[in-house]
């Protein structure tokens, strides 16, 4: 299992993370629950017509956090947009639920990547195990 593997697999199992990015000087965080690997590399979903998406491409430093079963894992880097209607379809294929408000080709659909990541697995009883995506 390679490292994105390994978070994707953490991210699903939480079912639940929280990601923060920057609007000017103020955080903004917020609950996601997508996570796709797709050629290697870590993938999210959001809307371009959600604020979260203005501020990935004026800033597009983020970081995530997920706690499951007292571990978490944190994962920063840059979140880069990746317009192919093939990972589109890919994440919508593995979240049906969310065809209900998006479509490969609504122009809204959109899948970010983690690039420049590093991803810490912490937990009050053992080291910290760092991994790069």
């Amino acid at each position: 299992m390679n490292a994105a593997e390994k978070v994707c697999a953490f991210l699903e199992e939480a079912q639940v993370y929280y990601l923060a990015t920057a609007e000017g000087d103020q955080p903004r965080v917020r609950p996601f629950g997508t996570a796709l690997v797709y050629e290697g590399k870590l993938y999210i979903q959001t809307g371009k017509v959600k604020p979260v998406s203005k501020q990935l491409f004026e800033n597009p430093k983020a970081e995530i956090c997920a706690f499951h079963k007292g571990q978490w894992v944190r994962v920063s880097g840059k979140l880069l947009n990746d317009d192919r209607r093939e990972v589109k379809a890919a994440m919508l294929d593995k979240y049906p639920s969310l065809k209900r408000m998006y479509d490969p080709d609504d122009g809204n659909t959109q899948v970010l990547y983690f690039a420049d990541a590093t991803a810490v697995f912490s937990s009050f009883g053992a080291p910290p195990e760092t991994v790069t995506l």
